[in-house]
C-alpha cells in the first residue's frame, strides 16, 4: 500500500506547476510546499513524510538533524530529531527519508524527464554542527549521489556553474562550519552534494550567489516584523515587503524560503505544531499563503501540508 501511494504521488508531479518554465532549478519557477518538521516527535506523528508526499510532487521536505551518541555503546549517529532529550529511537535519514522515497526516485530515473527535476528537495536543518556529524551526512549523501542534483566544486567561490539536475536536491543552512565541511573540503572538480544558504544577517550578510551558497532562508518577520502571533490584518505594506524580498533574491539568482506559516486554533495541541508560528486561524494563514504563491516564493514552510497543498494546486483560488 505504501509503495502504491508513493507511485501515485509521482503521477501528479506536474499538477501544481504545469506549463511553467522547463528549467525547474531556476529561482522563481516553482512554488513548493516545504513540509516543515517532517519527522516524528517522541515517537508521535511518524506518518508526516507519507502525508507530505501524498500532497503531490514536486515537494520540499524539511529534516532536522542532531548528533546522538548512544550512552551505552558510545557510538554516535545522525538522528532525525529536533534535539535533546534523546530517546534513542529517533530514526535515521537513510531509513526515514531515502529508503521511503526510493520508489519515487527510481521511477523518475527510469522516465528521465530531467526538465522536471528535482522532484524532491530535502531541506536539512542541522541542530548540531559537529564535524563528525557533517562527515556522516556527507557519507550518506554519497551513497545516494546518483539521485542528487550536483555541481562541480570550483577553485573560486565566485565561479558558479549550473547545477546538474537529479531527482533530489539537498539544501542546508548558512553556518560557516557547514561551508567548511560541505564545500571547502571538497576537492576542486569534485561534486557538491548539497547547497548552503546565504548569510541573512550579521557582518557577512549578503545576497551574493556562490558556488556553494544558492538560496536565502528567512523568518516571516522579514515580511511582518511583529511575527506570526501578533500579526494583524494583511496590508499593502506587508505585501510590498514580501515582493521586495522575493524580487531581491531572485534577481541575485537565489531561491527564497520563508518559515513557518501556520494557522490553527491556539487551544489545539494535538498535532505538535509550534504556537510561535501560528497566525491564530486557518483563514489568516490562507491569506498569507495566497500572498506567497502570488509573489513566487520558492519554498513555503508550512505544518498544515494538506491545506496548503490544496490551495497551491488550485491556482485560480490565489488570484
Amino acid at each position: 500500500m505504501i509503495l502504491r501511494c508513493l507511485l501515485l504521488s509521482l503521477a501528479v508531479v506536474l499538477s501544481a506547476n504545469a506549463g511553467r518554465d522547463a528549467d525547474a532549478l531556476a529561482p522563481g519557477t516553482r512554488v513548493l510546499l516545504d513540509a516543515h518538521n517532517c519527522y516524528p516527535y517522541d515517537g508521535k506523528w511518524p506518518e508526516r513524510i507519507q502525508r507530505a508526499i501524498g500532497t503531490g510532487l514536486p515537494l520540499a521536505i524539511e529534516q532536522d538533524l542532531a548528533w546522538f551518541v548512544d550512552p551505552r555503546s558510545g557510538v554516535g549517529r545522525s538522528a532525525v530529531t529536533h534535539g535533546e532529550p534523546f530517546t534513542g529511537s529517533e530514526p535515521s535519514m537513510r531509513d526515514y527519508v531515502f529508503e521511503r522515497i526510493r520508489p519515487i526516485v527510481e521511477q523518475a530515473l527510469r522516465e528521465n524527464r530531467r526538465e522536471e527535476w528535482p522532484i524532491i528537495t530535502l531541506n536539512l536543518d542541522f541542530k548540531s554542527d559537529e564535524a563528525v556529524h557533517h562527515e556522516a551526512v556527507w557519507s550518506l549523501l554519497g551513497d545516494y549521489e546518483a539521485w542528487l542534483s550536483t555541481a562541480p566544486r570550483t577553485a573560486s567561490a565566485t565561479d558558479v556553474p549550473p547545477i546538474t539536475p537529479g531527482p533530489v536536491l539537498v539544501l542546508t543552512g548558512e553556518q560557516d562550519e557547514q561551508e567548511r565541511d560541505f564545500y571547502e573540503r571538497v576537492p576542486v572538480g569534485g561534486k557538491l552534494r548539497l547547497f548552503g544558504a546565504v548569510h541573512r544577517t550579521g557582518p557577512n550578510a549578503s545576497l551574493t550567489k556562490t558556488n556553494y551558497r544558492r538560496w536565502s532562508n528567512n523568518p516571516w518577520s522579514v515580511v511582518e516584523p511583529e511575527g506570526q502571533r501578533k500579526a494583524g490584518p494583511w496590508t499593502t505594506e506587508d505585501a510590498t515587503r514580501l515582493d521586495n524580498a522575493v524580487r531581491a533574491a531572485h534577481d541575485a539568482g537565489l531561491w527564497i524560503r520563508f518559515y513557518t506559516l501556520d494557522g490553527f486554533d491556539p487551544a489545539d495541541e494535538s498535532n505538535g505544531w509550534s504556537q510561535s508560528y501560528n497566525f491564530g486561524s486557518l483563514d489568516a494563514a490562507r491569506e498569507r499563503w495566497r500572498a506567497v504563491i502570488r509573489a513566487g516564493v520558492d519554498f513555503v514552510a508550512v505544518d498544515q501540508y494538506e491545506d496548503f497543498a490544496r490551495l497551491l494546486h488550485a491556482p485560480a483560488a490565489v488570484k
